[in-house]
């Protein structure tokens, strides 16, 4: 069963929260109801960000790489690059 990378931003204050789950709608539902330690004081979430991964060893090792690249730059360019463009916003 395939795993998720995720990427969550806080509509509050436009932080970032990485994380993955099997099931990445039911994830997000439990970050915006119940929360963690750390996203239960930043909600409301959005859902900006997806990578499909074939197993958890493989989506954990890819959470870490985003994690320890850290910064909101390398996030924002992922998150960018992850959508189509759209010819009324390009320049």
């Amino acid at each position: 069963m395939p795993v998720f990378v995720y990427i969550l931003r806080s509509l509050k204050d436009g932080s970032y929260y990485v994380g993955s789950a099997q099931d990445v709608n039911s994830r997000v539902k439990h970050h915006n109801e119940i929360g963690t330690q750390y996203t239960k004081q930043k909600r409301p979430w959005e859902l900006v960000y997806t990578e499909e991964h074939p197993d958890r060893s493989s989506a954990m090792q890819r959470e870490y790489a985003i994690k320890k690249h850290g910064g909101k730059q390398f996030i924002e360019s992922l998150i960018k690059k992850s959508r189509p463009i759209n010819k009324d916003e390009v320049p």
